[in-house]
């Protein structure tokens, strides 16, 4: 048990250390709310809204709408596809992006931590610039020690993004640090700390994310 504490604090460091580490990167506070509806055992629809506040949390800047239909082939390993609408804040104004996707993810368990594998391409299309294209990964690991009597249990995330079209570049990381808990038999929550790192003509510049996500199931 004294293990597991010195784990949850350690992990709790490494937030704060990293938020306090950029202070030159700009404040985001990120919400996401997700619906799941179960077709049948193999199969479900999931819904997705996620708005997002930058400049030290100041502004509202993005919002999106997603759904999308998943199923598992095997126990190891689910497929699906889905569409995205994004609304972004350039220039003083709501710009929209088009996001049709398929993803595809490998899930397994190793002496006791849970990993699962996603890989996902989208096309975004646009009325305002060229379109192109996008391969994003992302590897998850949930530890395997759960706490209190909602099942908090700690996370690590970290995810790659690849362009395509015009400059073919891996443009983006980011990585994440969070808990996961359960609410209610049907819903379940997450708080996370993201440091996400973007490249921009010249260099990278670095983000510090405050996330929660909400998500029931039916």
């Amino acid at each position: 048990m004294k293990k597991q504490i010195v784990l949850i604090m350690a992990l709790l460091l490494i937030v704060t250390a990293g938020a306090h580490a950029y202070d030159d990167g700009d404040f985001q506070m990120w919400n996401t709310d997700a619906e799941e509806f179960k077709v049948n055992n193999d199969s479900k629809i999931a819904l997705e809204e996620e708005f997002r506040w930058g400049d030290n949390a100041n502004e509202f800047y993005y919002h999106h709408y997603d759904a999308g239909f998943f199923c598992n082939l095997k126990k190891y390993l689910s497929i699906g596809g889905g569409y995205r609408h994004i609304y972004e804040l350039k220039k003083g104004k709501f710009k929209q992006e088009n996001e049709p996707y398929i993803t595809a993810v490998l899930s397994w368990d190793f002496e006791g931590f849970k990993l699962e594998d996603r890989s996902r391409m989208e096309y975004r299309y646009f009325d305002y610039q060229a379109d192109s294209s996008r391969y994003r990964n992302k590897i998850t690991m949930k530890l395997p020690w759960k706490f209190t009597k909602v099942g908090v249990q700690p996370y690590l995330a970290d995810e790659i993004f690849v362009s395509f079209g015009g400059a073919n570049q891996f443009n983006q990381n980011r990585f994440s640090s969070g808990l996961g808990l359960n609410l209610a038999k049907n819903t379940k929550a997450e708080i996370y700390y993201m440091l996400q790192y973007t490249r921009s003509p010249g260099s990278w510049t670095d983000t510090n994310i405050l996330g929660a996500k909400l998500k029931a199931a039916f």
